[in-house]
């Protein structure tokens, strides 16, 4: 089939059959009802559901370990002095003898 006799075809009945003026019945309603109905979501609404979330598990978390702490048995031994701890560990190596290597 010759293809520009084809295209002058459709051409000609396009234009003898011009397009209506008028919209399909309640058109308009249906289309704003799909417009009303689409839920839209921003970053932000992710985001501030995502930290909830993690806010609730952190304060479980630590609503947990906090009564875990309360209940455990205490031993009847003085409690460890954490500073003096923590300067013997950080003082540990000062306190080492260094050997004086001459060969460098």
């Amino acid at each position: 089939m010759n293809l520009a006799e084809l295209e002058r075809k459709l051409i000609a009945a396009a234009r003898a059959n011009p397009p209506s003026e008028q919209a399909p019945y309640a058109f308009e309603k249906r289309v704003m009802a799909l417009v009303a109905a689409r839920r839209v979501e921003d970053d932000w609404t992710l985001w501030a559901r995502a930290l909830w979330r993690a806010a609730a598990t952190c304060v479980t978390v630590m609503l947990l370990l906090g009564t875990w702490s309360l209940l455990t048995p205490q031993s009847s031994a003085p409690p460890d002095d954490l500073s003096l701890d923590l300067e013997q560990t950080l003082l540990a190596a000062a306190d080492q003898d260094q050997p004086n290597d001459s060969s460098w």
